[in-house]
């Protein structure tokens, strides 16, 4: 249960982080330091590049996300969907799936973002 709080808060926390320094900071600490980060399969080590690039080019964003569901390899899966507008006023509806792999202090050491759209994150490449 404690891996599934972990994993909502993440999805919490990255909206609110966008206009919170304390969110940020509470977003980050989920995360261990040298965390693999996936996004549309370009891999990459830690998340605060990636979230403070994004937020860079993304004036708002909202998430909703189903149950995340525990599977056999002992990952965790969700199904998402997002609506946001870009930093230049334009809006977007994307959807996907997060794959996330948590440590023994439940802090998450593998996120792996598969969203519907392939050209998703081109820009974080």
């Amino acid at each position: 249960m404690e891996h599934l709080t972990t994993l909502n808060t993440y999805f919490r926390l990255f909206d609110e982080a966008r206009t919170s320094e304390r969110a940020m900071d509470d977003l980050l600490s989920l995360f261990t330091p040298d965390v693999e980060i996936v996004l549309n399969g370009s891999p990459r080590t830690g998340f605060e590049g990636f979230v403070r690039a994004f937020y860079a080019n993304n004036r708002d964003i909202k998430h909703m996300w189903d149950r995340w569901e525990l599977r056999s390899d002992g990952s965790y899966q969700t199904n998402w969907a997002v609506c946001g507008q870009t930093s230049t006023g334009s809006v977007y509806v994307q959807t996907g799936v997060d794959i996330a792999r948590l440590n023994e202090e439940g802090k998450i050491v593998y996120l792996e973002n598969v969203p519907t759209d392939k050209g998703a994150f081109a820009t974080y490449k």
